[in-house]
Protein backbone atom coordinates (compact mmCIF):
# COMPACT_ATOMS: atom_id res chain seq x y z
CA UNK A 1 0.00 0.00 0.00
CA UNK A 2 1.84 3.27 -0.91
CA UNK A 3 1.58 6.44 1.91
CA UNK A 4 1.06 9.80 1.45
CA UNK A 5 1.95 12.47 4.20
CA UNK A 6 -1.35 15.38 3.63
CA UNK A 7 0.12 19.10 4.78
CA UNK A 8 -2.55 21.31 5.60
CA UNK A 9 -3.69 23.59 7.96
CA UNK A 10 -7.09 23.28 7.30
CA UNK A 11 -8.81 19.96 9.38
CA UNK A 12 -11.36 19.61 6.90
CA UNK A 13 -9.19 19.65 3.71
CA UNK A 14 -6.92 17.40 5.75
CA UNK A 15 -9.86 14.87 6.28
CA UNK A 16 -11.29 15.23 2.44
CA UNK A 17 -8.29 14.16 1.33
CA UNK A 18 -7.27 11.21 3.19
CA UNK A 19 -10.87 10.02 2.39
CA UNK A 20 -10.29 10.43 -1.40
CA UNK A 21 -6.88 8.84 -0.81
CA UNK A 22 -8.33 5.72 1.33
CA UNK A 23 -10.65 5.32 -1.38
CA UNK A 24 -7.56 5.06 -3.72
CA UNK A 25 -5.97 2.41 -1.58
CA UNK A 26 -3.50 5.10 -0.01
CA UNK A 27 -2.64 5.02 3.47
CA UNK A 28 -2.94 8.63 4.48
CA UNK A 29 -1.40 10.66 7.58
CA UNK A 30 -1.68 13.46 8.21
CA UNK A 31 0.16 17.25 9.50
CA UNK A 32 -0.50 20.73 10.20
CA UNK A 33 2.60 22.30 9.35
CA UNK A 34 5.98 21.67 8.36
CA UNK A 35 7.63 20.70 11.17
CA UNK A 36 5.45 17.85 12.27
CA UNK A 37 5.34 17.02 8.51
CA UNK A 38 9.47 16.47 8.15
CA UNK A 39 8.99 14.63 11.44
CA UNK A 40 6.58 12.39 10.07
CA UNK A 41 8.97 11.84 6.75
CA UNK A 42 11.82 11.42 9.13
CA UNK A 43 10.33 8.83 10.89
CA UNK A 44 8.72 6.95 7.96
CA UNK A 45 9.35 8.55 4.18
CA UNK A 46 6.14 8.48 2.53
CA UNK A 47 5.76 7.72 -0.98
CA UNK A 48 4.20 11.25 -1.90
CA UNK A 49 3.90 14.31 0.35
CA UNK A 50 0.39 16.37 -0.52
CA UNK A 51 1.41 20.05 0.90
CA UNK A 52 -0.65 23.47 0.48
CA UNK A 53 1.98 26.02 -0.03
CA UNK A 54 0.03 28.65 1.55
CA UNK A 55 0.91 26.56 5.05
CA UNK A 56 3.58 28.79 6.56
CA UNK A 57 6.33 26.70 5.74
CA UNK A 58 4.96 24.70 2.76
CA UNK A 59 7.44 26.24 0.34
CA UNK A 60 10.81 25.50 2.91
CA UNK A 61 8.92 22.08 3.57
CA UNK A 62 9.35 21.17 -0.21
CA UNK A 63 13.13 22.58 -0.23
CA UNK A 64 14.39 20.77 2.62
CA UNK A 65 13.00 17.39 1.28
CA UNK A 66 14.32 17.70 -1.45
CA UNK A 67 17.62 18.89 -0.42
CA UNK A 68 17.72 15.86 2.96
CA UNK A 69 16.04 13.12 0.41
CA UNK A 70 16.66 13.77 -3.05
CA UNK A 71 14.17 12.29 -5.24
CA UNK A 72 11.84 10.47 -3.02
CA UNK A 73 9.11 11.54 -1.78
CA UNK A 74 7.21 12.78 -4.89
CA UNK A 75 6.16 16.05 -3.53
CA UNK A 76 2.77 17.46 -5.18
CA UNK A 77 1.81 20.97 -3.81
CA UNK A 78 -1.65 22.71 -3.60
CA UNK A 79 -2.52 26.35 -4.30
CA UNK A 80 -5.65 27.89 -4.57
CA UNK A 81 -4.98 30.45 -7.47
CA UNK A 82 -3.24 29.55 -10.74
CA UNK A 83 0.02 31.82 -9.91
CA UNK A 84 2.81 31.13 -12.58
CA UNK A 85 5.22 32.49 -10.35
CA UNK A 86 4.72 30.08 -7.18
CA UNK A 87 4.11 27.34 -9.50
CA UNK A 88 7.88 28.30 -11.03
CA UNK A 89 9.32 28.21 -7.33
CA UNK A 90 7.60 25.04 -6.40
CA UNK A 91 9.04 23.44 -9.59
CA UNK A 92 12.65 25.37 -8.80
CA UNK A 93 12.56 23.76 -5.24
CA UNK A 94 11.28 20.52 -6.29
CA UNK A 95 8.33 20.03 -6.31
CA UNK A 96 6.68 17.29 -9.04
CA UNK A 97 3.27 18.44 -9.58
CA UNK A 98 0.54 21.17 -8.79
CA UNK A 99 -2.65 21.19 -8.64
CA UNK A 100 -5.53 23.68 -7.74
CA UNK A 101 -8.03 23.61 -5.03
CA UNK A 102 -10.71 22.86 -4.98
CA UNK A 103 -9.93 19.54 -6.37
CA UNK A 104 -11.67 16.22 -6.66
CA UNK A 105 -11.30 12.45 -6.55
CA UNK A 106 -10.98 12.42 -10.30
CA UNK A 107 -8.14 15.49 -9.99
CA UNK A 108 -6.59 13.83 -7.23
CA UNK A 109 -5.93 10.36 -9.85
CA UNK A 110 -4.88 12.52 -12.29
CA UNK A 111 -2.08 14.00 -10.29
CA UNK A 112 -1.16 10.61 -9.01
CA UNK A 113 -1.31 9.24 -12.30
CA UNK A 114 1.25 12.17 -13.57
CA UNK A 115 3.68 11.23 -11.23
CA UNK A 116 3.59 7.45 -11.32
CA UNK A 117 1.75 6.57 -8.06
CA UNK A 118 -1.30 5.08 -9.96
Amino acid sequence: MKHCLVVDESRVIRNVVCHLLGEMKFYAEEAVESRSALDACRAQMPDAVLVNLANAGGMELVRTLRRDTGKQPVIIVTMTEHDADNIAQAAHAGADEYMLKPFDRDGLKQAFAHVGLM
